[in-house]
This record gives C-alpha cells, structure tokens and sequence, in this order.
C-alpha cells in the first residue's frame, strides 16, 4: 500500500471517529435525556469566569452543555454555602442564575 493511499485510509477513519463522537454528544444533548455533557478547556474557562462575574465570586463545582437552550449551565458554590446556578448563551452572557436548592452535587469541574 502507498504511502499516500495509507494517509488517505488513515484521515478517512478519523473522520468517520470524529463524526461519531460528534453524533453522540449531540444526541445526547438533543434528546433532553438526563446526561450530562460536561463543559472543558477553554469553554469551561470563559463559563466560569462569566459565571464568577455573575455570582461575585465562589467556586465552580460543576458545569453543563445546556441543549434546549444552545448554551451552558454553571453552578456556583459561595462561600456562605449556597450554591449558584447561572444560565449562559452561546456567547457567554448571563441568560439568568438562581439558587440551586437541589445544592451540590458533589461533581467538581
């Protein structure tokens, strides 16, 4: 087999990988199903640091792909012990937050 042909073999089963990966989250996302996909990297930094801004502080324990909505779920311990659920769009803007009477979950992000 070629080198070239090998690339080829190689890119096109990455993408169909990928492809179901992405198939995956976005049904899971999609069916309103109780999974959670969790939020990470980069994303998770800028939801945390709107969240934080929103709250005035606290710490993140746990974070969410929001799928009705198209944007993420923060929720926010305070020092006080209340925890914070904040609502964010796809850009990061505050949709709305509230107190978490359910509390925390214990899944830390």
């Amino acid at each position: 087999m070629s080198r070239t042909t090998r690339r080829i073999l190689v890119g096109a089963a990455l993408t169909v990988v990928f492809a179901a990966i992405g198939a995956d989250v976005a049904d899971a996302v999609a069916s309103g199903d109780d999974s959670e996909v969790s939020i990470s990297g980069t994303t998770l930094d800028e939801a945390s640091r709107a969240a934080l801004a929103e709250t005035g502080g606290g710490t993140v324990v746990d974070s969410e792909v929001e799928g009705e909505e198209n944007g993420y779920e923060v929720e926010v311990n305070l020092d006080d012990g209340t925890q914070m659920e904040v609502q964010l769009d796809q850009n990061f803007a505050v949709v709305s937050s509230s107190q978490n009477d359910e509390g925390d979950d214990g899944d830390a992000e």
